[in-house]
């Protein structure tokens, strides 16, 4: 009989309670998304440097503001002011969606995309770093895993009620859908920090007061400094160059083939569901066995090679084959790519794990899709066709699947035992 069971009795309440938390917090995100993306589907990729623009500008104003709510207050204190924030600001857009058909759908498109951005970077980001107070360590390596399954669950649970009830309550009911999710939400927040208080077995007393090191400027300074930080903020864009080509080729798909909000968001959310359950498949086979017993490296490269042959293949079949590309693409970006990526940061010293990834990962990330969606705009006006951006693409995911591999091999080899015990399975990935 193992010494630490999966979850000891004291331990049961918390984990539900988490891993309800976490499937509400997804569920709520994934209503939404598909509003968002039938924006986009609306307005063409050519306004998507706009957009893009303006969440970037809006990711450098408010990260250094998070960092400093992180640091400077315990996230049981203000993640719940802040999704009643994010609440509101929900609210405040369903009469903007009752008259979309009225409305510029370029100044909608663009509120609406850097606040779904802002969301994520606010709401979602924060769910795991409230699971490090609430637990300890050992704690974290037995119950992270099964509190994963509940935001797996809300992955795929959201986009599947968008798409059967957008055509009942349409796109503005959509958003009291994801707001009632998001309000349930904190009623676990507060359930969880009542445990926390009431069990001091689970970690020191102050694990509620602990902040998150490092700051925005630090994390330029060091990715520029390390070749290895260096390397990965590479590895991150070639991946955003793919997937926002992609997410470009959606929406003029999408645009040109359904003509109402509701038709986009539903063929949106039906993309999401079909790709967030082929990701927990790949998390559950592929990667963790890659992962356990070969380390990051051969992931990675696996990535870069399924990419480039769903490239390819659009190349060759054009306008249809679009749809495959994406959930497989996306899928194989979340369920074998972000795993094998994040592993990376957790075999570095701290110090840079804190100062390097957050900058990696909102403005390095931000800026490529401003860059990727400028330079698609003006590819497609010296007369680039669907093949030559799936050629391009395509060359963007063998270099990162080449270069993945070699930051990987960068780093000392983890041992298989070491692996098992810190592979976390991650849920859908919110980032795209």
């Amino acid at each position: 009989m193992p010494k630490h069971p999966a979850i000891q009795r004291h331990e049961w309440f918390a984990v539900l309670v988490a891993a309800t938390y976490f499937f509400l917090v997804l569920a709520s995100y994934y209503v939404v998304r598909p509003v968002r993306d039938q924006l986009s589907a609306a307005v063409g990729s050519t306004a998507l440097p706009i957009f893009y623009a303006a969440t970037f500008v809006a990711t450098i104003a408010l990260a250094p503001i998070f960092g400093a709510l992180v640091a400077r207050y315990p996230r049981r204190h203000f993640i719940p002011v802040v999704y009643l924030f994010f609440i509101a600001g929900m609210v405040a857009f369903i009469p903007l969606f009752r008259a979309q058909e009225s409305i510029d759908a370029r100044w909608l498109g663009t509120a609406f995309f850097v606040y779904g951005s802002v969301f994520n970077l606010f709401v979602v980001s924060v769910f795991w770093s409230y699971m490090a107070d609430l637990f300890n360590v050992e704690q974290a390596r037995r119950l992270f895993p099964l509190i994963a399954l509940g935001g797996a669950a809300g992955a795929i649970a959201g986009p599947a009620l968008t798409r059967a009830l957008v055509s009942i309550v349409g796109v503005a009911g959509l958003l009291v859908i994801s707001a009632i999710l998001l309000g349930l939400s904190i009623i676990c927040i507060v359930v969880l920090a009542r445990w926390s208080r009431s069990n001091p077995v689970a970690g020191d007393n102050k694990r509620n007061e602990r902040i998150i090191g490092g700051s925005f400027i630090a994390g330029a300074i060091e990715t520029f400094r390390s070749p290895l930080m260096r390397r990965l903020a590479i590895l991150m864009l070639l991946g955003d160059a793919v997937g926002t080509v992609i997410y470009a080729l959606l929406a003029d798909y999408s645009g040109a083939h359904y003509k109402t909000p509701e038709a986009r968001t539903q063929f949106a959310a039906s993309i999401d569901l079909s790709t967030n359950i082929l990701q927990a498949l790949l998390q559950l086979s592929v990667t963790r066995m890659l992962m356990v017993r070969f380390g990051a490296a051969p992931a990675l490269a696996l990535d870069g090679v399924v990419k480039a042959v769903m490239l390819a293949g659009m190349a060759v079949f054009a306008g249809p084959w679009i749809a495959a590309v994406v959930v497989v693409t996306r899928a194989s970006a979340y369920g074998i790519f972000k795993p094998a990526f994040d592993s990376l940061y957790a075999q570095v010293d701290a110090e840079t794990r804190y100062k390097t990834k957050n900058f990696i990962d909102t403005a390095v990330w931000r800026f490529g899709d401003l860059v990727v969606t400028s330079g698609f705009n003006g590819l497609r006006a010296i007369g680039t066709t669907l093949g030559g951006f799936a050629s391009l693409a395509m060359v963007a995911a063998a270099a990162s699947g080449w270069i993945g591999w070699r930051a990987a091999k960068m780093l000392p080899e983890v041992s298989p035992t070491t692996a098992d015990k810190e592979l976390t399975p991650a849920p859908a990935d919110t980032r795209r």
